[in-house]
């Protein structure tokens, strides 16, 4: 349905000077990683995370 919110998980895992980000979507499991200096806001890394997610999802034929 156009329009439509989804939920996203997101997971933050630190390693080293890096933080590992993961953004899942619920409904189809597909998951997308990116990877953000230590230093970066929570946002920043969320947003970043978010728009290869959506990507991903367009690529494949689902909207986010």
């Amino acid at each position: 349905m156009p329009g439509e919110r989804r939920e996203v998980l997101f997971e933050f895992r630190p390693a080293g000077n890096q933080i590992r980000v993961a953004a899942i979507d619920a409904t189809t499991g597909i998951e997308v990683i990116v990877i953000a200096p230590v230093n970066t806001s929570q946002a920043q890394m969320k947003t970043v995370a978010l728009a290869k997610l959506r990507r991903r999802l367009d690529q494949q034929g689902d909207k986010a």
